[in-house]
């Protein structure tokens, strides 16, 4: 089975499915997500919990890799069983998942904040769930991608099936590196900053952002890949982490120095050019990269109004969104720069636009802020 976004390495060719643990306290649920995983070959169910205090007493028992982790439990919920799972299983990659409320994407973003890899909002009935083939595609794809950093990163896993030649993690692990070329670098002053993010992007959208406040004056538009509410909370983090406004970008709104826009949920962003000035535009046409908001649509725009003057930033995701519009960027004159791979969550977005020759820099992700900076005052100097 293929998925989109998966690392090339599946499980079957690892000799061993990704192992993963369901947590929910609805049975109908648990048995639908259950049934769902074990329609790909390459993922194994090995076990199931109603709380988080039986998912901890599971880990016990069984070589886990990825869990899927309910918000609100009984006996245990999963905001309080997160950390302790982590500490149990240094590396787990823990995968929120939550229906849509304001209040769940709010404890969704602390769970972030806490350890948990990723999110996915789940419908809020079970028969909602038998009939979302979007939900299963996302939910099957986060946990391949995230199980093969697990197994990479060498968390206790079960033992292979295949023969003894079957490489280990440690030494399967790619060295794509090797592969890549850069860019020269900008040499033209940027006059906006456009970020695309994914899986671990809002972690990395706060450490990059607070590096840049507030001696970077230059508009930026971002768009992570998150859906309606969860946006409308991120920015509110980005601002408050910041200390510089972030807004959910609307329709026909100016873009202004010093404002940061984020994509909603739902929409895809991108930019107009009018004899007033550029404004944001929104629409809701058809996902691209199974995404909405994606980042593709947005490179592309600015890179037909800025040219040469955009400076582009690739962070932390799953899957190969914004590399095609890097390409237009990169066409136009405009500067790439990505994530590398040791700091990031999962190397897909960044890696994409890095082997594509696309990127003048390829950084860790505590470095990428301080650069920016660098450039955009030596411009202006």
């Amino acid at each position: 089975m293929t998925v989109a976004g998966r690392s090339a390495t599946t499980g079957d060719q690892r000799g061993a499915p990704y192992r993963v643990m369901v947590v929910d306290d609805s049975a109908v649920i648990r048995g639908l997500l259950a049934r769902t995983l074990e329609l790909d070959p390459d993922i194994d169910v090995v076990a199931t919990a109603c709380n988080g205090k039986l998912a901890l007493s599971e880990l016990d028992r069984k070589d886990i890799e990825v869990v899927v982790l309910d918000i609100e439990m009984p006996v245990m919920d999963g905001l309080t069983a997160l950390p302790l799972l982590i500490e149990k299983q240094p590396g787990l990659q823990v995968i929120i998942a939550s229906t849509l409320t304001r209040k769940n994407a709010e404890i969704s973003l602390r769970a972030l904040q806490a350890g948990a890899k990723d999110y996915l909002t789940k419908p809020s009935s079970g028969s909602e769930l038998n009939s979302a083939a979007e939900f299963k595609r996302e939910l099957t794809e986060k946990i391949s991608s995230l199980a093969a950093v697990a197994r990479r990163e060498g968390v206790k896993t079960a033992q292979p099936r295949a023969a003894a030649s079957t490489p280990t993690p440690a030494a399967d692990k790619p060295k794509l590196e090797k592969n890549i070329s850069l860019r020269s670098a900008p040499i033209t002053p940027p006059s906006i900053i456009a970020v695309g993010s994914s899986t671990g992007g809002p972690q990395a959208l706060f450490e990059v952002l607070g590096n840049l406040a507030p001696s970077v004056s230059l508009p930026i538009v971002i768009t992570q890949h998150m859906p309606p509410t969860f946006t409308t909370l991120l920015a509110e983090h980005i601002t408050r982490v910041v200390k510089r406004p972030c807004v959910e970008g609307k329709d026909g709104a100016p873009i202004e120095a010093g404002g940061i826009y984020l994509a909603p949920g739902g929409y895809h962003m991108y930019v107009e050019a009018r004899s007033d000035g550029n404004v944001i535009r929104l629409n809701q046409e058809p996902a691209e990269n199974f995404c909405r908001p994606s980042v593709d649509p947005l490179l592309r725009s600015i890179a037909k109004i800025y040219g040469a003057r955009i400076l582009t930033v690739i962070l932390t995701g799953m899957g190969s969104d914004g590399c095609k519009g890097a390409t237009e960027v990169t066409e136009a004159g405009g500067t790439v720069i990505a994530q590398d791979e040791a700091t990031s969550v999962v190397w897909g977005m960044p890696g994409a636009v890095a082997t594509a020759g696309l990127c003048s820099a390829i950084l860790p992700l505590t470095e990428i802020g301080p650069y920016v900076r660098k450039l955009v005052l030596k411009a202006a100097a």
